[in-house]
């Protein structure tokens, strides 16, 4: 059951995971719920579109972008690292400053402004100037993701918020699709600035509809914020055993799966393959994969535990990223596929990990795994800019295989660790 006590006893993506099993094809409006919570659940799914959608636009854009300005595909893909990157810094501020100023504010706030800038982007004179207007949006897109599921837990009956919570990573799903879908198809027909302007369109209808449905907060009471307890809870968990592996997980998981999405778009419009950007945009679809194997992962954990099932996406990562190195479409395809699924089996279980494993403020350690999770697309995607830029897709299959071999012995980590854990309760026992 989830704990309601407070502000930070929420496991926050423990509930997030729970919530992918949960059908989304009567979630809108189920009948059963009062029209106060199928108003919240329509506004936070359109608050997961708009967010998701503004957050990866441009990263179906990534090589329109240095054929426009000239620009190395490293530069170009600060258009989604400056993004993400000051996305996680601003996560934890915007969770603290909601307990003071309110989570609808914060909410409304942070899509408002995201999408007035996203309607703005498309008369970017330069990629500098884009650049800095992406890393504007990333800070202001912070604020729904850091509060969004603390509201959904206070707002929502017990007995809803699992269809609620399933409704709102629906929403992140779509938006995060259809952000890299819609700019690949519309540069089919017009250029990246037209990609860029859909998008920012489509997201601020979306906006609209948010700001139109959110109800008031009934349930929440503004506190003073304590930054002496706040600054012990986040320091605990930094020095948790088996918390501090699994931002660690995050960082480098999330870093060579978005390392190979950022890029596998100029290797395919690239000779021998010379696909359209429309059709190298469809890739994005392999996205769902995620959807199966996040619930699945959740089932099999249940069954053979967090460790064994964590090995196995990793090594199915790393099987993935090997079948990405001939220059065979469908080899290539389906080994993006296995690196899809790997990836998000692991996300799934370790940002569940989290909410088991903190103890006391489950909300700062969500953060904190938030944080970890975002800058490693940021910096570690980012990155890979270079290797990719010097060596190709070899030298990007590299860097990215040693981001999974880091995260191979991060789960050897966690293994013996959780082992010790046991071994030490059953003693006392």
């Amino acid at each position: 059951m989830y704990q309601l006590s407070g502000y930070y006893a929420f496991p926050l993506l423990a509930a997030a995971n729970h919530a992918r099993e949960v059908s989304t094809a009567a979630v809108i409006a189920p009948p059963e719920t009062s029209s106060h919570e199928r108003r919240i659940t329509i506004a936070l799914f359109a608050a997961g579109l708009t967010t998701f959608a503004s957050m990866y636009s441009a990263q179906a854009l990534l090589p329109s972008l240095s054929a426009a300005f000239d620009a190395t595909p490293a530069h170009a893909a600060l258009a989604v690292s400056l993004t993400t990157g000051l996305l996680a810094v601003a996560i934890i501020p915007m969770s603290v400053l909601s307990n003071r100023f309110g989570r609808t504010r914060m909410m409304i706030g942070s899509a408002v402004t995201a999408s007035v800038i996203g309607l703005l982007l498309p008369f970017s004179p330069s990629l500098d100037v884009l650049l800095v207007g992406r890393a504007i949006q990333g800070i202001t897109l912070a604020g729904v993701p850091a509060v969004a599921m603390a509201y959904l837990a206070e707002e929502i009956g017990a007995n809803g918020l699992g269809t609620a919570m399933g409704i709102y990573i629906a929403g992140n799903t779509v938006g995060g699709l259809g952000g890299r879908l819609i700019p690949a198809f519309t540069l089919e027909v017009a250029s990246w600035r037209w990609g860029e302007a859909m998008v920012g369109f489509a997201s601020a209808v979306c906006a609209v509809i948010f700001v139109k449905m959110l109800p008031p907060s009934r349930n929440f009471a503004p506190r003073p914020l304590d930054l002496r307890t706040l600054t012990r809870d986040f320091a605990g968990h930094l020095n948790h055993r088996i918390l501090l592996p699994l931002f660690a997980l995050a960082f480098v998981a999330m870093g060579s799966f978005v390392s190979i999405y950022n890029f596998l778009g100029y290797r395919l419009t690239r000779q021998p393959f010379g696909l359209s950007d429309a059709t190298v945009g469809l890739i994005f679809i392999l996205y769902l994969a995620g959807t199966f194997t996040s619930a699945a992962a959740g089932r099999l954990t249940a069954r053979f535990g967090r460790n064994r099932v964590l090995v196995v996406g990793i090594a199915t990562m790393a099987a993935g990223l090997l079948l990405t190195l001939p220059d065979q479409l469908f080899v290539i395809l389906f080994g993006v596929l296995l690196c899809t699924a790997g990836f998000f089996a692991v996300h799934s279980i370790a940002s569940g990990w989290v909410g088991a494993a903190a103890e006391g403020n489950r909300a700062a350690a969500s953060s904190l795994y938030l944080f970890a999770y975002y800058m490693g697309s940021s910096i570690a995607g980012g990155a890979a800019g270079f290797a990719y830029g010097r060596f190709g897709w070899a030298g990007l299959a590299t860097y990215v295989g040693a981001l999974i071999l880091m995260a191979a012995a991060l789960v050897t980590t966690l293994a013996t660790r959780s082992r010790r854990a046991t071994a030490a309760r059953t003693a006392l026992a």
